[in-house]
Protein backbone atom coordinates (compact mmCIF):
# COMPACT_ATOMS: atom_id res chain seq x y z
CA UNK A 1 0.00 0.00 0.00
CA UNK A 2 2.88 2.69 0.96
CA UNK A 3 4.48 1.87 -2.57
CA UNK A 4 0.97 2.39 -4.46
CA UNK A 5 0.59 5.64 -2.29
CA UNK A 6 4.20 7.05 -3.08
CA UNK A 7 3.42 6.37 -6.84
CA UNK A 8 0.47 7.55 -6.84
CA UNK A 9 2.00 10.89 -5.24
CA UNK A 10 4.71 10.90 -7.52
CA UNK A 11 1.90 11.11 -10.81
CA UNK A 12 0.29 14.06 -9.09
CA UNK A 13 3.30 16.21 -8.39
CA UNK A 14 4.23 16.14 -11.80
CA UNK A 15 1.03 17.32 -12.99
CA UNK A 16 0.78 20.87 -13.55
CA UNK A 17 -1.39 22.74 -10.46
CA UNK A 18 -5.59 23.07 -11.01
CA UNK A 19 -5.76 26.30 -13.32
CA UNK A 20 -2.14 26.69 -14.60
CA UNK A 21 0.95 26.43 -12.16
CA UNK A 22 1.74 29.69 -9.75
CA UNK A 23 5.09 30.25 -8.59
CA UNK A 24 5.30 31.41 -4.95
CA UNK A 25 4.42 35.33 -4.62
CA UNK A 26 5.90 37.62 -2.03
CA UNK A 27 4.52 41.42 -1.11
CA UNK A 28 7.92 43.94 -0.38
CA UNK A 29 8.32 47.16 0.57
CA UNK A 30 11.26 49.65 -0.36
CA UNK A 31 11.09 53.56 1.10
CA UNK A 32 11.92 56.19 -1.80
CA UNK A 33 14.72 58.74 -1.43
CA UNK A 34 11.43 61.21 -0.55
CA UNK A 35 10.46 58.92 1.99
CA UNK A 36 7.46 57.42 0.33
CA UNK A 37 6.63 53.84 0.83
CA UNK A 38 6.49 51.38 -2.31
CA UNK A 39 5.35 48.07 -2.76
CA UNK A 40 6.25 45.47 -5.13
CA UNK A 41 4.88 41.75 -5.81
CA UNK A 42 8.02 39.50 -6.19
CA UNK A 43 8.03 35.74 -7.66
CA UNK A 44 10.89 33.53 -9.55
CA UNK A 45 14.89 32.99 -9.66
CA UNK A 46 17.06 34.54 -12.17
CA UNK A 47 17.87 37.71 -13.97
CA UNK A 48 15.32 40.18 -13.54
CA UNK A 49 11.92 41.24 -15.34
CA UNK A 50 10.69 44.77 -13.62
CA UNK A 51 6.50 45.07 -14.76
CA UNK A 52 5.17 48.95 -14.67
CA UNK A 53 1.40 49.11 -14.62
CA UNK A 54 -0.57 52.14 -16.00
CA UNK A 55 -2.49 55.10 -14.61
CA UNK A 56 -4.42 54.41 -11.38
CA UNK A 57 -3.61 50.20 -12.07
CA UNK A 58 -2.35 47.57 -9.55
CA UNK A 59 0.82 45.74 -9.63
CA UNK A 60 -1.25 42.62 -10.13
CA UNK A 61 -3.26 43.77 -13.00
CA UNK A 62 0.38 41.65 -14.53
CA UNK A 63 -0.73 38.34 -12.51
CA UNK A 64 -1.12 36.58 -15.92
CA UNK A 65 2.87 37.84 -16.59
CA UNK A 66 3.75 37.06 -13.23
CA UNK A 67 2.27 33.43 -13.58
CA UNK A 68 4.24 33.05 -16.63
CA UNK A 69 7.14 34.83 -17.07
CA UNK A 70 8.44 33.74 -12.98
CA UNK A 71 9.06 30.03 -14.47
CA UNK A 72 11.94 31.20 -15.94
CA UNK A 73 12.83 34.50 -13.95
CA UNK A 74 13.00 36.73 -11.26
CA UNK A 75 9.46 38.65 -11.77
CA UNK A 76 8.93 42.25 -9.84
CA UNK A 77 6.10 44.27 -10.70
CA UNK A 78 5.82 47.51 -8.94
CA UNK A 79 2.78 49.44 -7.50
CA UNK A 80 3.68 53.06 -8.36
CA UNK A 81 3.36 56.07 -5.78
CA UNK A 82 -0.27 56.05 -5.30
CA UNK A 83 -1.66 53.52 -6.56
CA UNK A 84 -1.94 49.52 -5.58
CA UNK A 85 -0.44 48.91 -2.36
CA UNK A 86 1.94 51.49 -2.15
CA UNK A 87 2.03 54.73 0.01
CA UNK A 88 -0.20 57.91 -1.38
CA UNK A 89 1.98 61.17 -1.00
CA UNK A 90 0.67 64.73 -1.27
CA UNK A 91 3.27 65.14 -4.68
CA UNK A 92 5.27 63.01 -6.88
CA UNK A 93 3.03 62.53 -9.78
CA UNK A 94 4.74 63.75 -12.18
CA UNK A 95 7.62 61.75 -14.12
CA UNK A 96 10.69 62.72 -13.13
CA UNK A 97 9.95 62.01 -9.68
CA UNK A 98 7.85 58.23 -10.81
CA UNK A 99 10.75 57.39 -13.50
CA UNK A 100 13.22 57.74 -9.87
CA UNK A 101 10.91 55.86 -8.42
CA UNK A 102 11.72 53.10 -11.34
CA UNK A 103 15.27 53.41 -11.01
CA UNK A 104 15.32 53.27 -7.47
CA UNK A 105 13.87 49.89 -7.50
CA UNK A 106 15.90 48.88 -9.81
CA UNK A 107 18.91 49.86 -7.85
CA UNK A 108 17.48 47.73 -5.06
CA UNK A 109 17.26 44.30 -7.34
CA UNK A 110 21.04 43.52 -7.12
CA UNK A 111 23.88 43.58 -10.21
CA UNK A 112 21.61 41.93 -12.86
CA UNK A 113 20.25 44.69 -15.39
CA UNK A 114 16.40 43.72 -15.84
CA UNK A 115 14.31 44.21 -18.72
CA UNK A 116 11.66 46.71 -18.05
CA UNK A 117 8.31 46.26 -19.46
CA UNK A 118 6.36 48.84 -19.26
CA UNK A 119 2.23 49.92 -20.15
CA UNK A 120 0.02 53.01 -20.83
CA UNK A 121 1.77 55.64 -18.45
CA UNK A 122 4.08 52.99 -17.11
CA UNK A 123 5.79 53.60 -20.73
CA UNK A 124 6.29 57.72 -20.03
CA UNK A 125 7.60 57.42 -16.40
CA UNK A 126 10.07 54.32 -17.73
CA UNK A 127 11.10 57.00 -20.75
CA UNK A 128 11.31 59.23 -17.78
CA UNK A 129 13.90 57.22 -16.53
CA UNK A 130 16.16 56.99 -19.48
CA UNK A 131 15.77 60.70 -20.20
CA UNK A 132 17.03 61.52 -16.92
CA UNK A 133 19.57 58.54 -15.57
CA UNK A 134 20.35 56.92 -19.37
CA UNK A 135 20.27 52.99 -19.92
CA UNK A 136 22.52 51.68 -17.78
CA UNK A 137 20.79 50.31 -15.64
CA UNK A 138 18.55 48.28 -17.46
CA UNK A 139 19.10 45.40 -19.93
CA UNK A 140 16.04 45.95 -22.74
CA UNK A 141 12.78 47.48 -22.91
CA UNK A 142 9.27 46.12 -23.80
CA UNK A 143 6.60 49.80 -24.19
CA UNK A 144 3.05 48.50 -24.37
CA UNK A 145 0.87 50.80 -26.36
CA UNK A 146 1.19 54.45 -25.75
CA UNK A 147 2.84 56.96 -27.38
CA UNK A 148 6.73 57.55 -27.60
CA UNK A 149 6.94 60.91 -28.94
CA UNK A 150 7.41 59.37 -32.43
CA UNK A 151 4.88 60.81 -35.79
CA UNK A 152 2.27 60.61 -36.23
CA UNK A 153 0.87 62.07 -32.76
CA UNK A 154 -2.04 59.77 -31.46
CA UNK A 155 -5.77 61.06 -32.20
CA UNK A 156 -7.26 62.04 -29.02
CA UNK A 157 -8.09 59.04 -26.67
CA UNK A 158 -12.26 58.18 -26.63
CA UNK A 159 -11.74 57.62 -22.99
CA UNK A 160 -10.50 61.64 -22.24
CA UNK A 161 -11.82 63.89 -19.98
CA UNK A 162 -15.12 65.64 -21.40
CA UNK A 163 -15.70 69.03 -20.22
CA UNK A 164 -19.18 70.01 -18.58
CA UNK A 165 -20.15 67.67 -15.68
CA UNK A 166 -18.39 64.45 -15.14
CA UNK A 167 -19.55 61.30 -13.49
CA UNK A 168 -18.80 59.92 -9.78
CA UNK A 169 -15.18 58.82 -9.25
CA UNK A 170 -16.62 55.43 -8.84
CA UNK A 171 -18.94 55.33 -11.96
CA UNK A 172 -16.36 56.47 -14.36
CA UNK A 173 -13.43 54.28 -13.12
CA UNK A 174 -15.77 51.65 -13.79
CA UNK A 175 -16.91 52.70 -17.71
CA UNK A 176 -12.99 53.19 -17.89
CA UNK A 177 -11.66 49.86 -16.37
CA UNK A 178 -14.41 48.25 -19.15
CA UNK A 179 -12.97 50.17 -21.95
CA UNK A 180 -9.69 48.64 -21.36
CA UNK A 181 -10.35 45.19 -22.39
CA UNK A 182 -12.00 44.11 -25.73
CA UNK A 183 -12.37 40.59 -24.75
CA UNK A 184 -14.51 39.83 -21.81
CA UNK A 185 -13.50 39.93 -18.38
CA UNK A 186 -14.84 37.84 -15.00
CA UNK A 187 -17.07 40.90 -13.28
CA UNK A 188 -15.79 40.00 -10.32
CA UNK A 189 -11.99 40.83 -11.39
CA UNK A 190 -13.28 43.96 -12.88
CA UNK A 191 -15.05 44.81 -10.15
CA UNK A 192 -11.58 44.52 -7.50
CA UNK A 193 -9.64 46.26 -10.27
CA UNK A 194 -12.53 49.49 -10.75
CA UNK A 195 -11.99 49.74 -6.70
CA UNK A 196 -7.99 49.49 -6.87
CA UNK A 197 -8.01 52.58 -9.42
CA UNK A 198 -9.92 54.49 -6.87
CA UNK A 199 -7.17 54.27 -4.06
CA UNK A 200 -5.42 57.03 -6.42
CA UNK A 201 -7.07 60.41 -4.85
CA UNK A 202 -8.54 62.48 -7.68
CA UNK A 203 -6.05 65.26 -7.67
CA UNK A 204 -3.35 62.95 -8.14
CA UNK A 205 -4.90 61.65 -10.96
CA UNK A 206 -5.53 64.44 -13.07
CA UNK A 207 -1.41 65.48 -12.37
CA UNK A 208 -0.69 62.32 -13.58
CA UNK A 209 -2.47 62.85 -17.02
CA UNK A 210 -0.90 66.23 -17.60
CA UNK A 211 2.35 64.78 -18.89
CA UNK A 212 4.22 68.11 -18.89
CA UNK A 213 6.83 67.52 -21.56
CA UNK A 214 7.02 68.29 -25.21
CA UNK A 215 6.51 64.84 -27.45
CA UNK A 216 10.00 65.18 -28.08
CA UNK A 217 11.06 64.78 -24.22
CA UNK A 218 9.50 61.19 -25.04
CA UNK A 219 11.50 60.68 -28.63
CA UNK A 220 14.65 61.85 -27.56
CA UNK A 221 14.28 59.03 -24.69
CA UNK A 222 13.31 55.98 -26.48
CA UNK A 223 16.38 57.19 -29.04
CA UNK A 224 18.60 57.50 -26.48
CA UNK A 225 18.98 53.93 -25.76
CA UNK A 226 21.05 51.58 -27.45
CA UNK A 227 19.50 48.75 -25.68
CA UNK A 228 17.02 45.94 -27.33
CA UNK A 229 13.05 47.44 -27.43
CA UNK A 230 10.21 46.11 -28.12
CA UNK A 231 7.05 48.41 -29.07
CA UNK A 232 3.63 46.53 -28.72
CA UNK A 233 0.71 48.34 -30.05
CA UNK A 234 -2.68 48.23 -31.32
CA UNK A 235 -3.11 50.58 -34.68
CA UNK A 236 -3.81 53.68 -32.91
CA UNK A 237 0.17 53.74 -32.75
CA UNK A 238 1.04 52.20 -36.17
CA UNK A 239 2.50 55.11 -37.51
CA UNK A 240 4.51 55.52 -34.40
CA UNK A 241 5.84 51.97 -34.65
CA UNK A 242 6.53 52.08 -38.41
CA UNK A 243 8.75 55.22 -37.61
CA UNK A 244 10.41 53.45 -34.76
CA UNK A 245 11.60 50.15 -36.99
CA UNK A 246 12.39 52.54 -40.00
CA UNK A 247 14.91 54.57 -37.62
CA UNK A 248 15.66 53.03 -34.43
CA UNK A 249 18.93 50.30 -35.11
CA UNK A 250 17.85 48.44 -31.75
CA UNK A 251 14.11 48.38 -31.95
CA UNK A 252 11.43 46.10 -32.78
CA UNK A 253 8.13 46.27 -33.05
CA UNK A 254 4.74 44.69 -33.20
CA UNK A 255 1.49 45.80 -34.04
CA UNK A 256 -1.42 43.88 -32.25
CA UNK A 257 -5.69 44.02 -33.44
CA UNK A 258 -9.12 42.55 -31.58
CA UNK A 259 -7.41 43.61 -28.47
CA UNK A 260 -8.18 46.26 -25.78
CA UNK A 261 -5.46 49.07 -24.62
CA UNK A 262 -4.96 45.90 -21.82
CA UNK A 263 -3.43 43.41 -24.42
CA UNK A 264 -1.46 41.65 -22.40
CA UNK A 265 -5.00 40.74 -20.26
CA UNK A 266 -6.90 39.73 -23.46
CA UNK A 267 -4.26 37.76 -24.77
CA UNK A 268 -1.67 36.89 -21.90
CA UNK A 269 -0.52 34.05 -24.05
CA UNK A 270 -0.07 35.78 -27.49
CA UNK A 271 2.12 38.42 -25.04
CA UNK A 272 3.89 36.50 -22.92
CA UNK A 273 5.12 34.36 -25.93
CA UNK A 274 6.27 37.90 -27.73
CA UNK A 275 8.11 38.74 -24.84
CA UNK A 276 9.93 35.48 -24.33
CA UNK A 277 10.41 35.57 -28.22
CA UNK A 278 11.73 39.27 -28.01
CA UNK A 279 14.08 38.45 -24.62
CA UNK A 280 15.46 34.83 -25.51
CA UNK A 281 16.54 36.26 -28.76
CA UNK A 282 17.48 39.48 -28.58
CA UNK A 283 18.31 39.93 -25.06
CA UNK A 284 19.21 36.71 -22.53
CA UNK A 285 20.10 35.01 -25.68
CA UNK A 286 20.66 31.25 -24.92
Amino acid sequence: MTTIIAILMACLASLPAMGGSRVAQHHRHFETSDHVRLHYIEAGRGRPIVLVPGWRMPAWIWQRQIDDLARTWRVIALDPRGQGESDVPARGYEPHRRGADIGELIARLGPDKPVVIAWSLGVLDTLALIHDKGDGAIAGLVLVDNSIGEDPPPPPSPSAPRQGPQPRPDVAMRGFVSSMFAHKQPQAWLNRLSAATLRTPEPAAAALMAYPMPRTFWKEAVYATAKPVLYIVRPRFEGQAANLAAHHPAAETQVVTALGHALFVDDAEGFNAMVRDFIGRRIWVK
